[in-house]
C-alpha cells in the first residue's frame, strides 16, 4: 500500500505516541483525504506486531466500507460482530464491530478485558456517547486511535475528554493546496433567512423549527440556484424528510431533474446510482447523506440546514470536496442566515482555525454578495485584516510591556514579536492541555526569558517551548534579545538571526547602552 505523504505522517505520529504510552489518541483529517486508507495502514502494522484490532463504527455502512477498504488496501480479511454476527472463535486478527451491538452488556461479557490489544473509532466525533464508552471502558488497557475529519461534538462537549492527544491534524487548506482535494469557491447569497426564533436542542438548532423558518423561501432559494448551478452537480441538505421532498418538485418545477432519498427511500441505492451516473443533476436529503457516502462528481453544495457544529457543517461541504476528472472546484452556495448569535456555521469555519478571522472572513464575504469568491484567498485577507486590527489595538500593550522594569519576555510580547499566530490564537483541547503549566515547564520558560506566570496552560506552555527549539536550531533570536532591543525601539527582532542581534546588543553596549546616533531603530533592518 503506498501512502500520500501526510498519511504515512499520521501513521508514524500515532505508532510513535502509543509507543511514548498516551494510549488515546485522534488523528483529524478532511472528508476525501483517505482516513480509512489511513487506519487500514495502522491496522496493517498492529496485526503485523501480533495484535488483535477492533475497528469500531455506529452505522453498517462504515462498517462495510472499512472491511472493504481494509481487504482491497492490505489483504486482510476481517470478522464482524454486529446483530447475529459474532467473532468469537474466528481466527481473523481484525474485528469490524458496530458500537449498538457491542455496547450491550450480555454482548461485552462473552469478551476478556484483554481480547482487543487496539482499538479504531470511525467518525470519532461520536465517540463521547454512552455507548462508545461502555466499550472502550470495557477494554481499559487497549490502544485507542479516533479518525475523524473534525474534533467538534454536537453537544458541545469536547473529545479531549476521551482522547488524550491530537496525534495529528492535516487541514483543509493543506490539502487544497497539495492538490488533493478541490478547492472550494463560497458565493454569499443576499436571501435573508431569519433564525432569530429558532430555538436548541442537543446543543444544536432545532431541526423541525429550522423548517418552519425555512418554508417560505424554498422557491426563492430555487430561482437563486437557476442563476449559480443549473450546469452543476448539486447535493442539498435539509432540515426534515417532508421539507426534502417539497423541495425537489419544487426544483423539477423549475426545470431541475431533481432526486431525493432519505432512510426510508426503498429505491435509495438506485437513486444513488443513478446520481452519480449523471441521471439526475440535484440530490435532495435531510442529513443523510452526511457520512458513508462518495461521489466525487459533485460540484456543488448548499446547505439549508443551518448548524453550530463545525463537524456537521464539514460533514456537509466535504461531499464536493473529492477530486474529479473535469471538476474545477467545489461550488459552495452560502445564504445569509439571521441570527443574532454568532455560533453558526459559515464558509470560513471550513479553513479558519480563529473565531475572530472566522467572523471578518463572514463580514467580507457578505460584502461580496453574489460574487465566487475562493476561501483561501478570503481568509489569507481577513487574516490580514484581523492581523492589522490587532496590531493596532495591541500597540499600546505592547508599548507597556516593553517598558517593563523586569527582565523576562512577556508571551504576549514574544508572540507579537516572532509573529506567531498559532500560540496567540491557541485555544488548549486535550486533558493534559488545559491542566496548568508544570513547575518544570515554568522554570524552564523563565530560565530561556520568557514570563511563565502569564501561561496559564500546559499545552500552551508545551507549545512555546518548542517553539524555542525550533528557534534556537535555526539560530534566530532568544527572548532576552528580543526584551532589550525592542525595549531600545526595534521592532519585528524576533525575525532577526542570533548573530545580528548579537551584533547591535554588542555596539549598543560598547556605547553606553545607547541606540548608536547613526541608527533609526523604527527602520532598521539587519544584513544577512
Amino acid at each position: 500500500m503506498n501512502l500520500r505523504p501526510y498519511q504515512n505522517e499520521a501513521k508514524l505520529a500515532i505508532l510513535e505516541q502509543w509507543s511514548e504510552g498516551i494510549n488515546k489518541v485522534l488523528a483529524v483529517l478532511p472528508t476525501g483525504t483517505g482516513k480509512t486508507i489511513l487506519f487500514s495502514a495502522v491496522t496493517e502494522e498492529c496485526v503485523r506486531q501480533g495484535k488483535r484490532v477492533l475497528i469500531l463504527a455506529h452505522r453498517g455502512e462504515l462498517l462495510d466500507q472499512a472491511a472493504d477498504k481494509l481487504m482491497k488496501s492490505t489483504g486482510l480479511g476481517c470478522a464482524t460482530e454486529k446483530a447475529e454476527q459474532s467473532c468469537l472463535g474466528s481466527w481473523y486478527r481484525v474485528v469490524v464491530g458496530s458500537v449498538q451491538t457491542l455496547m450491550r452488556e450480555k454482548r461485552l461479557k462473552g469478551f476478556s478485558e484483554n481480547y482487543f490489544n487496539t482499538i479504531i473509532i470511525d467518525e470519532a466525533h461520536h465517540a463521547i456517547s454512552d455507548g462508545y464508552q461502555r466499550v472502550l471502558d470495557h477494554f481499559p488497557k487497549a490502544q485507542v486511535l479516533g479518525v475523524t475529519a473534525t474534533p467538534d461534538r454536537g453537544d458541545m462537549k469536547n473529545l479531549g475528554s476521551v482522547f488524550d492527544s491530537l496525534a495529528y491534524e492535516y487541514t483543509l487548506p493543506q490539502a487544497i493546496k497539495e492538490g488533493y482535494l478541490s478547492p472550494i469557491k463560497a458565493i454569499t447569497i443576499p436571501l435573508k433567512l431569519d433564525l432569530s426564533g429558532v430555538s436548541t436542542q442537543a446543543g444544536d438548532f432545532k431541526a423541525s423549527d429550522i423548517d418552519t423558518a425555512l418554508d417560505p423561501y424554498l422557491y426563492q432559494i430555487a430561482d437563486e440556484m437557476l442563476k449559480y448551478c443549473k450546469e452543476r452537480k448539486t447535493v442539498v441538505f435539509l432540515p426534515l424528510v417532508k421539507t426534502s421532498q417539497k423541495f425537489r418538485d419544487i426544483l423539477i418545477s423549475k426545470g431541475f431533474n431533481a432526486a431525493e432519498v432519505n432512510g426510508e427511500s426503498t429505491d435509495r441505492a438506485e437513486i444513488l446510482e443513478a446520481f452519480d451516473k449523471g441521471e439526475y443533476n440535484v440530490l435532495c436529503n435531510s442529513m443523510l447523506l452526511t457520512e458513508g457516502w462518495d461521489c466525487p462528481s459533485v460540484d456543488c453544495v448548499i446547505v439549508l440546514r443551518p448548524t453550530k457544529v463545525r463537524g456537521l457543517y464539514c460533514q456537509m461541504v466535504g461531499r464536493g470536496t473529492r477530486l474529479c476528472e473535469g471538476k474545477t472546484e467545489l461550488l459552495l452556495l452560502d445564504f445569509l442566515w439571521h441570527t443574532e448569535r454568532h455560533e453558526l456555521c459559515r464558509p470560513a469555519h471550513l479553513i479558519c482555525q480563529n473565531e475572530e478571522v472566522a467572523e471578518k472572513m463572514t463580514e467580507n464575504l457578505a460584502n461580496e454578495a453574489g460574487c465566487a469568491v475562493d476561501i483561501e484567498e478570503a481568509e489569507k485577507q481577513a487574516s490580514e485584516d484581523v492581523v492589522a486590527q490587532r496590531e493596532e489595538s495591541l500597540a499600546k500593550q505592547l508599548k507597556e510591556m516593553k517598558t517593563r522594569k523586569r527582565k523576562l519576555v512577556d508571551p504576549l510580547q514574544y508572540e507579537m514579536s516572532i509573529q506567531a499566530e498559532d500560540l496567540s490564537s491557541y485555544v488548549p483541547a486535550f486533558g493534559w492541555e488545559c491542566a496548568p503549566a508544570t513547575d518544570k515547564q515554568k522554570a524552564k520558560l523563565e530560565k530561556l526569558g520568557i514570563f511563565p506566570d502569564d501561561i496559564d496552560n500546559a499545552g500552551k506552555a508545551k507549545l512555546i517551548l518548542d517553539r524555542l527549539e525550533k528557534r534556537r536550531n535555526a539560530g534566530l533570536t532568544t527572548p532576552k534579545q528580543i526584551r532589550l532591543l525592542e525595549s531600545k525601539g526595534f521592532e519585528h527582532v524576533g525575525s532577526w538571526s542570533f548573530d545580528s542581534a548579537s551584533r547591535m546588543i554588542a555596539r549598543i553596549s560598547a556605547n553606553g547602552w545607547r541606540v548608536p546616533r547613526d541608527i533609526d531603530p523604527k527602520t532598521y533592518t539587519p544584513e544577512n
